[in-house]
């Protein structure tokens, strides 16, 4: 057994000053001549002082800065932090580690099957860059034209989730569209860099979506798709179902060849 293994004898190991292995040695000699020769000294004294030595020292462990920063950049990192934190203090470690571990896996969850999407928008003074409308204020949307970027793989746990989220967008955009006496979107280009992945539930979703759009008389055209997608939209024939030239190597393509069509038609 080590002398200092638990987290509250660390605390007082590291409290006193130790800084090398050493001091297990050391301490491990104090410790047995306490319980050889002076523990009757010990007897009377109250749990609460020898509970106040540990307390104190473990105090001086807590790294209120690394908290902070947990907070700043993570939200769910700090609930888990906080998790574990009052279940180590409220029950025991077993508990706090199992409240830290189930948050942070529910985080995994949610991060998979409710993936982020973003609106692009075209960056001013510059010819092929498209970035997110939120992150850039002053990006401006192409006129007839909704361009999504789905920043996950598309699998079976989000498929649904995403064509239903995308749906919404076209649905939000249609609306201020219709408010502002703006031109109908007659193109939906899906930006498909951030795909890394897709399975079979995800081009099902893509499949649902097209049809899903062709009731609006809305064309649907897909960007910048990795090998891996790319294979796997052949081997699907989903090329065929949407129409030739409905794949482009980037964004700024398909706006290009989508805006030209636009205007060519009556």
């Amino acid at each position: 057994m080590h002398i200092a293994g638990s987290f509250s004898r660390s605390a007082v190991n590291y409290m006193s000053g130790c800084e090398t292995a050493v001091s297990n040695i050391v301490m491990a000699c104090v410790v047995l001549l306490t319980l050889a020769l002076i523990t009757p000294l010990f007897e009377y004294t109250p749990n609460a002082i020898l509970a106040s030595i540990i307390i104190s020292a473990v105090v001086g462990l807590v790294d209120i800065e690394a908290v902070t920063l947990i907070w700043k950049i993570d939200k769910f990192d700090f609930i888990a932090c906080m998790g574990a934190f009052f279940g180590v203090v409220f029950s025991s470690v077993e508990v706090g580690l199992v409240i830290a571990v189930s948050i942070s896996f529910a985080k995994i969850l949610l991060q998979v099957t409710r993936p982020r999407t973003a609106i692009l928008g075209k960056v001013p003074r510059t010819a092929t860059v498209y970035r997110n409308i939120q992150q850039y204020p002053d990006a401006t949307k192409v006129s007839g034209i909704l361009i999504v970027r789905v920043d996950s793989a598309i699998y079976f746990s989000n498929s649904n989730y995403v064509k239903e989220r995308i749906l919404r967008w076209l649905a939000d955009e249609e609306e201020h569209v219709k408010e502002n006496s703006q031109p109908r979107f007659q193109y939906l280009i899906i930006e498909m860099g951030p795909v890394t992945d897709i399975d079979t539930s995800g081009i099902h979703a893509l499949e649902e979506l097209f049809r899903a759009l062709q009731k609006r008389d809305i064309k649907l055209v897909l960007a910048n798709p990795g090998p891996v997608v790319v294979d796997k939209l052949h081997a699907s024939k989903f090329q065929e179902l949407i129409g030739e030239g409905r794949i482009f190597l980037t964004v700024a393509d398909a706006v290009r060849i989508c805006y030209s069509k636009m205007e060519l038609e009556p």
